[in-house]
């Protein structure tokens, strides 16, 4: 759910608030009257107040000035989705906040590759999918000039739009105001989405679309420094699903000029879109290898129906898995040396798996991890250490989420199909196997000319592995939870290894039986933010 103006108190991501926000009788014009559609108007803002308590249970008073819906380019293809909103606290528990050096939290709503929007945004945490995510998304025509798609009942017919959709850009809404409440500036922006045509049957929201959005927003940030709140040096961007997959992007391919091109066509402002840091929840990412990974983990696991996939299709993209997870050469985290399809299980088990359950068990009462494991005989209880092994571990998450191809479907059904459409096209194919297996009746078994150049620009791999991007985020917050079956748990893991190959600051673990869109540590996100940004967090008393 979102967390949008619904009356009185309400409970999200583990934090309550006060959705009665005050306004204060100051308020000015949200556009700016300069010239240069790009400058920010300091002056713009309402004044509001939230009460937001916090992950120890206390309530405080956060007063806030707040910038309506901004449009983040000169020339916007539809400005409902081009546009950010900007809260910044002038106020804590009756304590002043200058927020003149604080870091600011760039948090999307993006989920399953869909539309986002804050255009008709209120406050804080107003930002939210066109489907799935959130409580801001509008309906009917985005733009004088074009019609959208983007609403629930026109979007039920795209690819993905019932039950593969990974639509869950709202999960990490917590941090928004967890962030507001520690002193933070948190800026929302929307992004076009897959689901967007014109008037003309067009689509103008699929890939590379949405990371374009994201970084002109980024430049609209820098090229106002010193007008908008917060320290633009210090931008730490935050995603759910496809939009922590969006998130690992951003961080990874900051001031790539592979985007140059797009950034230029929407108006982007001229200035850097790289990211001081990067927090990314159950990232959907490197789709290309996705559904070989998928297998790789889940290829063994039935259908909610009981049924079995077709196990000649899981062990033929596992074997591609296997060749791909050999060309990565990566070392895994800990000292654990190469990791290959071979020994990845006993990794996974041994630097994510069981210290996920030894947290879990131990932060439980000693009757309520008694009876946790009786119900779960797999795991070995010993010295305060949780162990187990991988098969018994699969056993125990049950049943896979996806059918297989999970993610380039043969019949082109899968979101991420929608993602790589174009023009008036609604689907494509983006792997080869996907092309040549084709059960649509396509004339072409291959994949089309433009796709691998889009596939670069929508992984952050490409920017790791295959061109070694130095002005990348070099801080990484990564979270999935171990029952999450919406993708495989290694896409988490290779980032992470990556990252931490390159030297880079990496801090990854995985949630004991939670599933898609989980995000039980909140409050230590916050805090990394002030470490990572040697920023002192001010909460008040």
């Amino acid at each position: 759910m979102g967390i949008g103006a619904t009356a009185g108190v309400a409970a999200v991501g583990g934090i309550a608030l006060n959705a009665n926000a005050s306004s204060d009788a100051k308020s000015s014009s949200s556009s700016s009257s300069s010239a240069d559609a790009l400058v920010f108007d300091p002056d713009a803002y309402t004044k509001l107040t939230k009460t937001v308590t916090d992950t120890e249970g206390t309530e405080h008073t956060v007063v806030y000035h707040f910038w309506k819906a901004i449009t983040y380019v000169a020339k916007p293809v539809d400005a409902t989705y081009q546009s950010l909103i900007v809260s910044s606290p002038v106020e804590i528990d009756g304590k002043a906040v200058d927020t003149s050096n604080a870091p600011i939290l760039l948090a999307n709503s993006i989920g399953g590759y869909l539309p986002a929007s804050v255009a008709t945004a209120t406050e804080v945490g107003g930002g939210g999918s066109a489907m799935g995510g959130g409580g801001a998304a509008p309906s009917g025509a985005p733009s004088a000039s074009a019609s959208s798609s983007a609403s629930s009942s026109a979007s039920a017919a795209a690819p993905g739009a019932n039950g593969n959709t990974n639509a869950t850009g709202g999960a990490t809404s917590s941090n928004q105001l967890l962030a507001l409440a520690a002193g933070y500036v948190v800026i929302e922006p929307g992004a076009r989405g897959r689901t967007l045509k014109n008037s003309s049957g067009e689509y103008y929201g699929t890939a590379p679309a949405a990371i374009v959005d994201l970084k002109a927003a980024v430049r609209y940030i820098k090229s106002n420094k010193g007008r908008i709140p917060g320290n633009v040096e210090r931008i730490v961007s935050a995603g759910t699903s496809a939009g922590g997959a969006l998130s690992s992007l951003l961080g990874a391919s900051g001031d790539s000029p592979v985007y140059d091109t797009y950034l230029k066509e929407i108006g982007a402002a001229d200035a850097s879109d790289a990211i001081f840091a990067t927090g990314a929840w159950c990232p959907i990412t490197d789709l290309e290898h996705a559904d070989g990974a998928y297998e790789w983990n889940w290829g063994a696991n039935d259908l909610s129906t009981g049924k079995l996939v077709d196990q000649t299709v899981s062990k033929a993209l596992q074997a591609q898995f296997a060749e791909y997870q050999a060309g990565l050469k990566l070392r895994g985290l800990g000292g654990f040396g190469p990791l290959n399809a071979r020994n990845l299980d006993t990794y996974m088990v041994e630097q994510y798996l069981e210290p996920s359950a030894t947290t879990y068990l131990a932060a439980l009462s000693d009757s309520a991890r008694e009876t946790y494991l009786k119900a779960n005989t797999f795991i070995t209880w010993s010295g305060g250490k949780a162990t187990f092994t991988w098969a018994d571990f699969l056993t125990h998450v049950g049943a896979r989420k996806k059918d297989t191809p999970a993610f380039d479907a043969f019949d082109l059904s899968a979101g991420e199909n929608n993602e790589f459409g174009t023009g008036t096209t609604l689907a494509r194919h983006f792997t080869a196997y996907g092309a040549k297996n084709d059960s649509t009746g396509l004339a072409s078994k291959r994949v089309a000319g433009d796709i691998p150049a889009k596939l670069d620009l929508m992984n952050p791999m490409f920017h790791l592995v295959e061109k070694v991007n130095p002005n990348r985020s070099k801080h990484w917050w990564i979270r999935l939870g171990t029952k999450d079956s919406d993708t495989s748990l290694t896409v988490a893991a290779n980032l992470a290894a990556r990252l931490d190959n390159l030297g880079d600051d990496v801090n990854h673990i995985y949630y004991w039986d939670e599933g898609h869109g989980a995000n039980t540590d909140p409050g230590d996100f916050i805090t990394w933010i002030a470490k990572v940004t040697g920023h002192k967090a001010k909460r008040g008393k």
